[in-house]
């Protein structure tokens, strides 16, 4: 079997329904494993201001995670409307889902992954590094 691309994956919106990447194809994506009550939360700010800027060719998909300390406990209905009210979020956030175990290369919230028009991850990036520090790299591959 051959190896899946990203663009072969979907996902559940938050809202329920299923998001197929195939839609983002020729865009510049930055993956992002958030969480509310999470030191690094308020990097949603900086991620919504890249979502702003950069979009729609560059776009931020968040995926609330509660795999890391309990730091998402909330519903999905309760994640959309804290990061709307709080932080003003405005990019696409997907159901709550598990990101790691046995394979997986995520090790706490906030973990980012850019990926170039073709699809491809280009770079990760832990979590510390804030969403100002990425924009250098989503520009060159803008």
């Amino acid at each position: 079997m051959p190896d899946l691309a990203f663009y072969d994956f979907t996902a559940e919106t938050n809202e329920g329904g299923e998001i197929s990447f195939a839609q983002y194809k020729g865009k510049v994506l930055l993956i992002v494993n958030t969480a509310s009550k999470c030191g690094f939360t308020p990097q949603y700010d900086g991620l919504e201001a890249l979502y702003k800027k950069y979009g729609p060719e560059g776009l931020v998909v968040g995926f609330p995670c509660d795999q890391f300390g309990h730091q998402e406990p909330g519903s999905d209905e309760e994640i959309e409307a804290f990061c709307r009210l709080n932080y003003g979020v405005t990019f696409p956030l997907m159901a709550k889902s598990d990101v790691n175990g046995e394979n997986a290369n995520i090790k706490w919230n906030f973990t980012k992954f850019l990926i170039d028009r073709k699809g491809r991850v280009v770079a990760r990036f832990e979590p510390v590094v804030t969403p100002e520090q990425l924009e250098s790299e989503i520009e060159a591959l803008l």
